[in-house]
């Protein structure tokens, strides 16, 4: 009977350490599958907020929600990733003080947020080119107010088609061309790439974006891709087309106008991409549609999760 007994308490020993093993092995494997890091990485372009951080406070027009307040609240939904636009710093289109600049660069680093990208407000198909001119020197301000926060891209707009040029694309292009050549020189002399975005607007279609891109011919000049501003009949294929220019991203709830029901197919999109083989950060931004209610708050890690998701099928 001893001898059982004594058997029988080698048995539960041997059966308590190989749970015990397997409860380990289990939570590793866990561990291991929650820490999994995938090439492609989901983040916020700050846009999705504008109408929060351009509020005023009527007293004495102090911003009532900062970057600095959007950063903590990055930091506290497990966004890595974020692209703080130029015009919601409180001086734009001014440059804020280098301590200011330091003070944010040194926030975004202890949160753990890489600062992703920056852009101006700028029109660089205006037929006046005091215009031209004037977006050429804002773009140089915050190339080099980029360079102080260590962003790596400064994104650009074209412009509108202006009034009397619509059958003159390419005249209107080559002036725009002309002004990125110049601020991609300068680019170069601080580190800082110029992204320049398809908008809907004079660059709409893959085929333009390629003409513009390739005529400033510059490695510190590419593209934004905006996955919802191209106004063909299949977007994605414009996107392929243009990817293996990209230096940032734009991604959008649709791939058509503002409003419209047809809703991005994140899993194609991933697909997309991965087969291009981009790697880094993906911004998204969402957008507010007048009339109906919105709240960033929500949306944002909603598209966010989406975007995850789509990540993770794809590359399973």
């Amino acid at each position: 009977m001893k001898h059982l007994k004594k058997e029988l308490n080698i048995h539960l020993k041997t059966f308590a350490v190989a749970g015990l093993a397997l409860i380990l092995f289990s939570t590793a494997a866990l561990a291991q599958k929650k820490a999994k890091k995938y090439p492609l990485i989901p983040s916020l372009n700050a846009y999705s907020f504008s109408d929060l951080l351009m509020a005023r406070d009527t007293r004495d027009k102090q911003q009532l929600f900062t970057l600095f307040n959007l950063l903590d609240w990055c930091k506290t939904n497990h966004i890595t990733g974020l692209d703080p636009t130029a015009y919601f710093f409180p001086t734009y289109p001014e440059v804020p003080s280098d301590e200011y600049l330091k003070k944010f660069k040194d926030r975004a680093a202890e949160l753990g947020i890489t600062l992703t990208g920056t852009g101006i407000r700028n029109d660089f198909a205006s037929p006046d080119p005091k215009v031209r001119a004037a977006g050429v020197e804002l773009a140089k301000k915050w190339i080099v107010a980029a360079s102080k926060m260590g962003i790596p891209v400064v994104r650009v707009f074209s412009g509108e088609i202006p009034k009397g040029y619509e059958d003159k694309w390419k005249e209107v292009a080559d002036w725009m061309i002309e002004s990125y050549k110049e601020c991609a020189a300068y680019g170069e002399k601080y580190g800082v790439k110029i992204g320049i975005q398809n908008h809907g607007d004079m660059l709409q279609t893959a085929e333009q974006c390629k003409y513009v891109i390739n005529g400033v011919n510059s490695k510190w000049a590419g593209l934004i891709i905006d996955t919802g501003n191209f106004r063909t009949a299949d977007p994605y294929k414009d996107i392929a087309e243009v990817i293996p220019y990209v230096v940032n991203w734009q991604i959008k709830e649709s791939p058509n106008e503002i409003g419209s029901p047809v809703k991005t197919d994140y899993v194609k999109l991933i697909k997309i991409i991965k087969d291009s083989g981009y790697k880094g950060f993906l911004p998204v931004e969402t957008l507010l549609v007048r009339g109906k209610p919105y709240d960033p708050f929500a949306l944002v890690p909603q598209m966010l999760g989406k975007m995850q998701m789509a990540i993770e099928k794809v590359y399973q």
